[in-house]
């Protein structure tokens, strides 16, 4: 299931979230070097400033090459490096989507203040439920997650156009905002609870997903002053 696009309009242009695109595409491109697939270059590269749990858990634990940036510079780095084409290209369609909303609901810095947060909060849950990790985390999902948790609180009857995929049958329908993202937060919790700790999820960091997801939900109201009340409008079944 792939949301390609919503039914609320915003009300200004989203800098913000044009920006954190544009700065998500720019580290991948031009710092890690990546194409579809990371090289050499981009491996180091996510050695050096990917977030290394036992790192964060244990200041004085080395596990990465001798010239890694420091653990608190990472938490921070790591939110915009991605493994992939495909793992970028996700990341910023469903920042685009549902970004725009949730910036318009707050001011501009309110909202890269939430984002930065909603990553924190993401890789915190992540490190507490394997601390001696020593593989790198990297990716917006995150701080995305906590987007979308923000969003199915705000916004739950919105429609989403949807892309869904039935083994090779595929089609496109409209949902409420609040299935589509309900179903996407299974998503993450089924395995994150089904599969071995330490088994990295096949390089998916499914705690992060939920704790960004779970902080959206219950921090949103603390930072949404411009919610569009009447987002649900155009759908309404006109009275005469």
């Amino acid at each position: 299931m792939l949301p390609l696009k919503d039914d609320i309009p915003t009300r200004r242009v989203p800098i913000v979230t044009l920006l954190l695109i544009a700065i998500n595409v720019a580290v991948y491109f031009l710092f890690e070097e990546g194409l579809w697939s990371l090289g050499q270059t981009g491996n180091e590269r996510v050695l050096e400033y990917g977030a290394i749990p036992a790192e964060i858990t244990d200041p004085g634990t080395e596990v990465g090459p001798p010239d890694q940036a420091p653990f608190w510079v990472t938490i921070f780095s790591s939110m915009f490096m991605h493994g992939s084409l495909l793992h970028l290209g996700g990341n910023m369609l469903f920042l685009w989507i549902f970004g725009n909303n949730i910036e318009d609901s707050m001011g501009r810095l309110t909202f890269a203040v939430f984002y930065v947060l909603g990553g924190l909060a993401a890789l915190g849950l992540h490190v507490l439920f394997d601390p001696d990790s020593t593989i790198p985390t990297v990716g917006a999902s995150g701080a995305i997650a906590a987007v979308l948790g923000a969003y199915a609180r705000l916004y739950p009857r919105a429609r989403v156009v949807t892309l869904v995929f039935i083994v090779i049958i595929f089609t496109i329908v409209t949902l409420p905002a609040l299935l589509v993202l309900g179903l996407w937060f299974l998503l993450q919790l089924l395995p994150a609870f089904s599969e071995p700790m330490g088994a990295e999820g096949g390089g998916v960091a499914y705690f992060a997903h939920i704790g960004g997801f779970i902080f959206g939900v219950l921090a949103i109201k603390l930072f949404a002053t411009k919610v569009h009340e009447d987002y649900e409008r155009p759908h309404r079944i006109p009275v005469y």
